[in-house]
């Protein structure tokens, strides 16, 4: 052979390069991958029985001057159910010598890359069950054989093959590469070179087929950097059109809107992204848009994608030939030889890609490869045959897919739920994580080795930088909300036409994007942390997403400095899909106090008991010692993840949520107010402001129904809220074992002492529940039915009895708003949940005195605002009671409270108080509104007042409407609940300390409503407030005619402040007069009235006498003579009736403010006798011409004076 021109020697020694560069020591694979989940390693096959295949013989070398024994035979088209693995193929593909008939290529011509790309439904769901919770991740591994097809390399004998002859060999090679090197012809690439040296010297040619290959792609390769005269694919005319073209001048990556024209025989179906021609782009010179049913990614055209997408046909021509022949493309020689095809192509694509046979691409420009990716119009196995065979080189792999990392991150950033397109990107990437050989990802290693995997924080707003500037940042910020992204907003809820079922449609159709989009994203994250290597990465980054977010968990959080809504939720559900198979037994609860814990849980974190000093005091023994620690597994970190993940974003989301309802309704107002009020101002010289006003309200209210549209598609997800509702069941489990160890064999009361452990856990883990709770019985109530449901009934139960376990007020009160909310008088929807609640064992005999208690004891919660907060708190409490004394399973812990004493009289006494309070502002306001709605009334002289003036009454008329209103509603519920305890037990109302006051507030409040001043509250639409006067007027008359008796009798005579005879006259002619009562009860009240009447005149009489009585025998306090006299720890001495209602309300001596209770008390027996002493003097026999009882009238005498 003569010597070799530079040029061929270069050109040789470039092809040896491109097929031997990235061989690995051990045999390639011969066929394409059939999916990420079936991926077979390099390496001998099993035979049938699983055994390796044995040696084959050589064969004869003038054939194809190949050694059979260390060549791996390629598998068979058919898999082991007869199914022909699916290959991509070229329409319209001329072949180069006869071929078979073209039915196969027909059939071939059927399948769509689309569907070559499609990953099993079995299989991702197997994928998405891999992670052994209750071992740890390290056993989330599947074994290789399950997940392996296991392939038949020997069922012939290689002997009984027939000869293939080099001939035979060398026509396949020119028909699957479509050269030729004999004569030129339109539908084939005439290779010069090669042509010449088969004329020179054919037997140096080559040393082998693999050679041959090598040198015919190079050749091939290198003709395409000429000049476009000579560009070889021009020959190719079958294929001449390309699959997409670049319509940007910059070649970035662009969406392409659809075409109105006919598809090209070249061109997929509508909506299908596969089927189509990997041709020529330089052909046609230039580009053309693809005809398809939906928004297509763009080809960028250069040389690099002529190259490419000619090797793309060839390695996807292999597939068709095998399809085509089976039977002879399973002899081991052919078989090899295909394999060679496939690799060789393989190999110079790699080398096209890192710019080795043109120039080098900028290194942040996206790859050529990325949308191919992103039309899924890649020849099946290529993308995996490419990561298989560079792999293992990290520089030629970085510098092959990190393009293509970065090109995908750019295409999702332009991506938006508008459209379909954003599954393109994340299928893409999805599909690269789940390539697997052996036990590694190494796309997964690759991705976790990226600068930006997890960047360091720059600045106050780390947490919207990590989700910025984060690979997979991009990936997770794909959102529903108009917050986040205002093109759905925009796109499905502006149209004028949007109706509610209109909304709902659009928003199930949002939710199954957001389903599709969330799986994609859970099986990146998922086999990144299936991944060995990269599981480490994969946990910081989460906990890195978890610790910069904290802000979000504030009440007022500047958004820029956090993630958004939709990015937080994306997280939260794939680390639900994460935490679904955790056995609780498998997870440690002291994590967050663990040195190693990846959690920043600050020491400033309020606590569910534990104050700051006994948290640290706790915190330092407990790591005294090591050994307490076990190394936490991923069950427990994922767990506790999770859990922290819902507090910063279904919360924060449930939070905004509720804003901007609020937001509406008020809009909604004040549009309202001032269309009403526009006969007012239209004139005036604010006429314009106004109308900008109005128009400026209408404008904003019709962005926030929008973008409540978009965060109804995006929150109130039933899928989504379910899982929230299972998870936080685990979270329940997990606190009550912690509390309990027998759970769920759970015993009321609890241990006195709290375990540190619980008392030490942040009050979220709690109150998340509880809120969490609020928001779905509110907005979502049927999610509430789930099998979870008796652990949460149990967690409020138990929380609600248990309130020394937790230090804040405020979370107890949230415990029982979830009861009042769930009451079917207030949510018909959870009469169910209610029911389980007040069956529950526990509740039954726990739950009454445990509300009778919190109700006394929020009279002071230590917060500004506990005087105002009571009221609403006792308002669910007395609403609680109500539905309760409807179930007859607890009408005997009630009656067992009415007698038990103590309990039961701090509960009427703070009734009382309410009751006082509330009515005596309601009707207080009542009287505001009439007095203006009078003013109103008298035109003229309205018309008079200044418009200032007119404007201040009008803001204080609306003022005083919500006040009236607010506390009319909680006043009516204590009267209620006054009327139904009066009916059923009257003893503890007429105790000393008690009955005076109950006494003087029903004729203070008879005085309102009957008195000389009573028209004053004569309101405009009264039910408009809820003011119902004659059913309150009956309702405080029942309570006069139940509570009858001597004792009452006497406390109502005692009030010398509102009672009168003419007010009780009143009172029965209006009773009368409006039918509020029968004829019965208006006589017993005319009885109790004379009984009264008696008494007063005795009462008379006694001042007369008592007058004059010593200093040392009054009361310092109220200055009244004392019955009972008692001394405080300080030394003074009061009336005991006085001190212990003092005692009611404040807990506290008067004298002194130290605390103070009756047991401290001490009677002075010595100055009782020497009271008593001087009143049997100074009243002589004057009780026995009544016929009174001396001691009885000792006891009560004075006990009617309120504080």
């Amino acid at each position: 052979m003569e010597e070799l021109s530079a040029d061929e020697i270069r050109r040789r020694r470039l092809a040896r390069l491109a097929g031997g560069q990235t061989s690995q020591p051990t045999t390639p694979l011969s066929t394409p991958l059939t999916s990420p989940q079936r991926e077979t390693p390099p390496g001998p096959l099993p035979g049938p029985s699983g055994a390796s295949p044995q040696p084959l013989p050589p064969a004869p070398s003038h054939t194809l001057g190949l050694n059979a024994q260390n060549v791996t035979p390629a598998t068979s088209p058919m898999g082991p159910s007869g199914v022909a693995y699916r290959s991509q193929s070229s329409e319209g593909v001329s072949s180069l010598s006869s071929s078979p008939s073209n039915s196969l290529e027909t059939q071939s011509q059927s399948l769509s890359r689309s569907q070559s790309m499609d990953i099993d439904t079995a299989s991702c769901e197997k994928s998405m069950s891999q992670v052994d919770v209750d071992s740890g991740i390290e056993n989330m591994e599947v074994e290789d054989s399950d997940r392996r097809e296991k392939r038949n390399l020997t069922e012939k004998d290689s002997s009984s093959n027939p000869d293939v002859s080099e001939e035979q060999a060398l026509q396949l090679i020119c028909k699957i590469l479509r050269v030729s090197w004999k004569e030129q012809d339109r539908d084939v690439i005439f290779l010069p070179s090669l042509a010449a040296e088969f004329q020179q010297n054919p037997k140096d040619v080559y040393s082998d087929f693999k050679d041959l290959i090598g040198q015919i792609l190079m050749e091939v390769l290198m003709m395409s950097t000429q000049s476009r005269d000579c560009n070889p694919f021009a020959s190719l005319t079958a294929t001449s059109q390309p699959i997409t073209a670049a319509k940007s001048p910059d070649h970035h990556l662009t969406l392409v809107p659809p075409s109105s024209q006919g598809s090209s025989p070249m061109m997929p179906c509508g909506g299908s992204f596969g089927a189509s021609s990997l041709s020529s782009l330089g052909a046609s010179g230039g580009g053309m848009a693809c005809d398809s049913g939906s928004d297509r990614f763009t080809i960028e055209a250069c040389k690099e994608t002529e190259m490419l997408n000619y090797l793309m046909e060839r390695f996807d021509s292999v597939g068709m030939e095998e399809r085509k022949a089976p039977k002879m493309c399973s002899q081991p020689v052919v078989s090899q030889l295909l394999s060679n095809i496939r690799s060789q192509c393989i190999s110079h694509a790699a080398l096209v890609l890192q710019g080795a046979l043109t120039q080098p691409r900028a290194p942040l420009q996206p790859s050529l490869l990325v949308p191919y990716m992103l039309c899924r119009n890649l020849p099946y196995g290529f993308i995996q045959e490419l990561v298989r065979m560079t792999h293992q080189e990290e520089e030629v792999f970085k510098q092959i897919f990190v393009p293509i990392l970065q090109g995908l991150g750019l295409a999702v950033k332009e991506c938006s739920f508008d459209s379909d397109n954003f599954k393109y990107p994340l299928m893409a990437l999805a599909e690269l994580c789940e390539i697997k050989f052996g036990k590694t990802h190494p796309m997964c290693n690759l991705i976790t080795s990226l600068p930006l995997w997890c960047p360091d924080p720059l600045s106050p707003g780390a947490g919207r930088e990590i989700q910025r500037l984060s690979f997979l940042g991009a990936f997770f910020s794909l959102s529903v909300f108009v917050e986040d992204d205002t093109k759905v907003g925009d796109k499905y809820f502006s149209g004028p036409a949007i109706t509610t079922e209109n909304t709902r449609v659009v928003s199930q159709s949002l939710q199954h994007y957001l389903e599709s989009a969330r799986g994609d994203l859970f099986k990146i994250l998922h086999n990144i942390l299936l991944n060995g290597e990269t599981r480490e990465a994969a946990l910081s980054y989460m906990a890195a997403l978890v610790n910069r977010n904290v802000k979000k968990a504030q009440m007022q959080t500047d958004d820029k400095l956090v993630s958004t809504d939709g990015f937080m939720m994306n997280f939260l559900w794939v680390l639900q899909q994460l935490s679904m198979k955790i056995k609780l037994e498998t997870v440690d609860p002291l994590y967050i106090f663990h040195p190693k814990c990846r959690l920043n849980v600050s020491l400033e974190e309020t606590r569910l008991k534990a104050t700051m000093e006994e948290l640290k005091s706790w915190l330092a023994e407990l790591h005294e010692d090591p050994t307490k620690f076990s190394e936490p597994k991923f069950p427990t970190e994922c767990f506790f993840l999770t859990l922290h993940t819902h507090h910063l974003s279904i919360l924060p989301g449930c939070r905004r949520y509720i804003r901007r309802l609020r937001a509406i309704r008020d809009l909604n107002r004040t549009v309202e107010e001032l269309k009403n009020s526009e006969s007012q101002w239209k004139d005036s010289p604010l006429a314009s402001r106004h109308r900008e006003m109005l128009k400026r309200c209408k404008t904003q209210l019709k962005k926030l129904v929008r973008s409540k549209a978009c965060a109804d598609a995006g929150l109130l997800d039933e899928n989504l809220l379910r899982r929230c509702l299972q998870f936080y069941s685990m979270v329940i489990q997990l606190i009550l074992r912690m509390v309990d160890p027998i759970y769920p064999n759970v015993s009321l009361p609890l241990s006195p002492e709290v375990p540190k452990s619980f008392a030490a856990l942040p009050e979220f883990y709690i109150e998340d529940v509880a809120e969490f709770l609020l928001f779905i019985v509110q907005y979502s109530p049927q999610v509430l039915y789930e099998p979870c449901t008796q652990d949460i009934v149990t967690f409020l139960v138990v929380f609600i009895c248990s309130q020394n376990y937790i230090r804040n007020p405020y979370l107890i009160a949230k415990l029982v708003e979830v009861l009042f909310v769930t009451n079917p008088a207030v949510q018909p929807r959870t009469q169910r949940f209610f029911e389980m609640i007040e069956n529950h064992p526990l509740s039954v005999n726990q739950l009454v005195p445990a509300l009778m208690k919190f109700y006394t004891d929020v009279e002071h919660t230590g917060a500004t605002s506990e005087f105002y907060d009571k009221f609403t708190i006792r308002y669910h409490i007395s609403t609680i009671f109500k539905s309760l004394w409807q179930n007859i399973g607890h009408h005997g812990t009630f009656l067992e409270e009415f007698n038990s004493g103590k309990q039961f009289v701090r509960y009427i006494n703070m009734l009382i108080n309410d009751t006082t309070f509330l009515l005596d502002e309601s009707l207080e306001s009542l009287k505001r509104i009439h007095e203006i709605q009078e003013e109103m009334k008298n035109k003229e002289q309205w018309d008079q007042l200044p418009r200032e003036q007119q404007q201040s009454r009008q803001s204080q008329l609306a003022q005083d409407e919500r006040v009236s209103r607010s506390y009319l509603a909680l006043a009516t519920e204590t009267v209620d609940m006054f009327h139904i305890l009066t009916k059923q037990v009257q003893k503890p109302f007429l105790r000393p300390e008690l009955g005076p006051r109950l006494a003087a507030m029903l004729n203070y409040n008879l005085q309102q409503l009957c008195g000389p001043k009573c028209r004053d509250l004569k309101v405009e639409n009264p039910e408009k407030y809820g003011f119902e006067p004659k059913k309150l007027l009956d309702q405080l008359t029942d309570i006069y005619l139940q509570l009858d008796c001597a004792r009452f009798a006497k406390a109502i005579a005692d009030d010398q402040r509102s009672y009168s005879r003419e007010l009780f006259e009143e009172v029965i002619s209006k009773m009368r007069k409006a039918g509020i009562k029968s004829t019965i009860a208006i006589e017993k009240f005319k009885l109790l009235l004379e009984k009264v009447e008696e008494i007063v005149a005795r009462n008379s009489q006694s001042e007369m006498d008592y007058s004059d009585a010593p200093d040392e025998f009054k009361d310092p306090l109220m200055d009244t003579l004392m019955t009972d006299p008692v001394q405080l720890p300080s030394g003074n001495i009061m009336d005991r009736a006085i001190i212990l209602r003092h005692l009611l309300n404040s807990p506290t001596d008067p004298f002194n403010r130290q605390p103070l209770t009756e047991s401290m008390l001490e009677s002075v027996p010595e100055l009782k006798e020497r009271i008593h002493a001087w009143m049997r003097e100074k009243q002589g026999g004057r009780f026995c011409q009544f016929g009174v009882d001396i001691p009885s009238i000792q006891r009560g005498q004075f006990s009617g004076i309120t504080l």
